[in-house]
């Protein structure tokens, strides 16, 4: 059974999903041990309280510079014995330090196709204002190992979702986390869990 960390920032919907598919046997070969947040006193940690999950703050602000808090949130990661780390709207871009300890371990969910509207800058509503100030006729969420570059590592999953004439930023963004991000990142830990991802040139290849 392989542990899983999941860093948060705010409400936690992308927490929730994940809980979602683990009390109903969706997530094989793991279970949430901890859940890690930015900032204290955020919706996620009550989530995670609901569900009988524990919990760390490691806020940011109380911080120097990004290294001293990536080390901070490594050495967390490290004393929970974590198998699998997966952003779940964790707004703090950490020092390479961190993936370098932990290679293919980490996991992100992206609310675009990547390499469509993603890197520093684009996370939230941004994300989606920009898809509809393009036009583009399909969005959708992709969930991708964490490497130095933002938004920049190994695919695992993608899944894409209809742009309507009428979109705006908001119905957008709720389309894609309904039908996309909440149904990919629970599948995408699970094959995690289960040894079912090979990363080999930057590409990840999902076993039989």
């Amino acid at each position: 059974m392989k542990n899983i960390v999941v860093l948060v920032s705010g409400g936690g919907t992308n927490l929730q999903a994940l809980i979602d598919a683990q009390e109903s046997g969706a997530i094989k070969n793991g279970r949430i041990t901890c859940v890690i947040s930015s900032k204290p006193g955020v919706y996620a940690l009550e989530r995670a309280a609901k569900h009988g999950i524990s919990s760390r703050v490691i806020a940011r602000r109380e911080y120097p510079d990004i290294i001293s808090y990536s080390q901070a949130v490594l050495d967390a990661i490290l004393e929970e014995k974590a198998d699998l780390v997966v952003y779940a709207g964790f707004m703090t871009i950490l020092d390479e330090l961190v993936v370098k300890a932990m290679p293919n371990k980490m996991m992100n969910v992206h609310p675009a196709l990547i390499p469509s509207f993603c890197g520093k800058g684009y996370y939230g509503l941004k994300v989606h204002e920009e898809a509809l100030k393009k036009g583009v006729k399909l969005t959708g969420a992709t969930v991708h190992f964490v490497t130095e570059v933002c938004d920049g590592g190994p695919i695992i999953l993608q899944k894409g979702v209809e742009v309507r004439d009428d979109d705006t930023p908001e119905t957008l963004q709720r389309r894609v986390m309904e039908q996309a991000e909440w149904k990919i990142l629970p599948q995408a830990v699970s094959l995690f869990c289960e040894d079912k991802l090979e990363v080999r040139d930057s590409r990840v290849y999902i076993k039989d």
